[in-house]
């Protein structure tokens, strides 16, 4: 953790990263990755599992049941844009142990603010917990969902609280829930998936590019966006590989429980390395190994489960009509599978689907908390006592809190909320991109700079979100005023 650069070797490099708005960093060598990739494979799996929610178990499925399988090239183009964005998100991180968000806010203080707000926007409704409780009910034959979503947020709360390293139990129960999932779709591949759901498949090939005209756009376009993680917790893979000790993040002090684990005084801001010959060689191990990872764990489980989830509600459902056109949907293919398969295919179906979308809760509590506390601390409380650790833990009982109020009120998802959360992802990841690539070509230094198809990539991905930011919200907003 000391490895500093000699004051002799480190007065001809000067920092690159802007000061006008954050204190300048402190130099010291690139740390050395590990010998096997194997001991740093983690954040891409949580981000995976953390994302493999709503869009997988519900709308991909969803849109799969009314027009087969012709669109899942979308889920493919969504993937692939999002780990280009992942991937300028973590280079940033691994160059300066700063969060993509701290590095935004050396342009303009209150950029990371302006994107925590929208994170909580997006977040504050309790969806994945109730949505759990409500698969719970299916599972039950019954019940109230409400006081079991409160119960599951509860838990979150206290899992969160409790765990020594935050980051440590958070990969843990994502590990579960990908293995289990993983476990659940070779079952599936056996028994339920029929053949004529594999042949469809080829369809995602020869309609490349095309759109069913039997949904709504909007829909199809918000689909390809968060297929995989979307808006916010894209951004979290900072906060992740960081206390990963992924690059410059070594020198970080992790998320700890104020309870049960030890903080370390942090300095606030971040670190950059002399671009030598040997720290070059270690940024360029690190970078690889990061490419790696994120491709054989997110690119490849999103890719994988939107595809099964996909073909299972192609085999099951694809064409009944009336389908509710919500998490009901989900009643109506257990059932399916009960029938297809056995009495006990469709509560192996919703109780897999409660304990995914409570993890996916445990996740975007911890992603949603994580991100502000590193904003509020490096931004506006550096000179404070108290600790991100500490911000974190009230940011995330705060987040529980709201959400069992909210439920205890017997309040509906509200209209303008579901608006919200509908437009504030695709603004998002359309600023997102366009400040990654300002940051990731201005504040680092030359040789490890964004460039040749990454730079398109950043180009493609903010018009893309930016064409689907502006149809979201005029069609949500006209159906608001309606």
């Amino acid at each position: 953790m000391s490895m500093k650069v000699p004051a002799e070797e480190a007065a001809g490099f000067e920092p690159t990263l802007p000061t006008k708005h954050l204190p300048a960093v402190e130099v010291r060598e690139m740390p050395e990755p590990p010998a096997s990739i194997w001991r740093i494979v983690g954040p891409g799996i949580v981000g995976a599992g953390v994302g493999l929610a709503s869009g997988e178990f519900i709308l991909w499925p969803y849109i799969s049941s009314q027009v087969g399988l012709v669109f899942l090239w979308g889920a493919l183009v969504g993937v692939i844009v999002q780990w280009f964005l992942n991937m300028e998100i973590e280079r940033y991180t691994l160059a300066t142990g700063e969060t993509a968000l701290t590095g935004f806010s050396r342009y303009w203080r209150h950029w990371g603010l302006f994107f925590a707000i929208l994170i909580y926007f997006a977040n504050l409704w309790p969806g994945w917990a109730t949505s759990s409780a409500t698969l719970t009910t299916f599972l039950f034959g019954g019940g109230d969902p409400v006081p079991i979503a409160i119960g599951i947020l509860l838990l979150v709360g206290l899992a969160l609280t409790l765990a020594p390293v935050v980051y440590d139990a958070l990969e843990r129960v994502i590990f579960l829930k990908v293995a289990v999932i993983g476990i659940f779709f070779l079952v599936c591949a056996f028994a339920a998936i029929s053949g004529d759901a594999v042949g469809e498949l080829s369809n995602t090939v020869t309609e490349f590019g095309q759109f069913p005209g039997d949904l709504e756009f909007a829909v199809l376009l918000g689909a390809i966006a968060f297929a995989g993680a979307g808006g916010g917790q894209n951004l979290c893979q900072s906060n992740w590989i960081r206390d990963k000790r992924y690059g410059m993040g070594r020198y970080v002090p992790r998320l700890v429980s104020p309870i049960t684990g030890h903080e370390e005084p942090a300095s606030g801001t971040g670190f950059q390395f002399d671009p030598t010959e040997d720290n070059l060689r270690r940024w360029n191990a690190w970078w690889r190994f990061a490419n790696i990872e994120q491709l054989s764990t997110f690119v490849l489980i999103t890719v994988v489960t939107i595809s099964f989830t996909s073909m299972l509600a192609y085999s099951t459902v694809f064409g009944q009509p009336d389908l509710p056109d919500d998490i009901n949907f989900l009643e109506v293919e257990g059932n399916r599978l009960n029938d297809l398969v056995g009495p006990w295919m469709g509560p192996l179906f919703w109780g897999i689907g409660a304990f995914s979308l409570l993890a996916a809760s445990m996740g975007i509590v911890d992603y949603t908390s994580r991100v502000a506390a590193d904003i509020l601390k490096v931004n506006y409380l550096r000179r404070s006592a108290i600790s991100e650790s500490r911000l974190y833990f009230a940011l995330v009982w705060g987040l529980v809190l709201i959400g069992c109020a909210i439920l205890l009120a017997g309040l509906d998802q509200p209209l303008l909320l579901l608006v919200i959360s509908a437009c504030v992802g695709g603004v998002m990841m359309f600023v997102y991109s366009i400040l990654l690539l300002i940051m990731n070509r201005r504040s680092l230094p030359e040789p490890i700079r964004v460039r040749s198809y990454r730079v398109a990539a950043l180009v493609f991905a903010a018009g893309f979100f930016g064409v689907l930011s502006v149809i979201t919200i005029v069609e949500q907003g006209g159906q608001l005023f309606e």
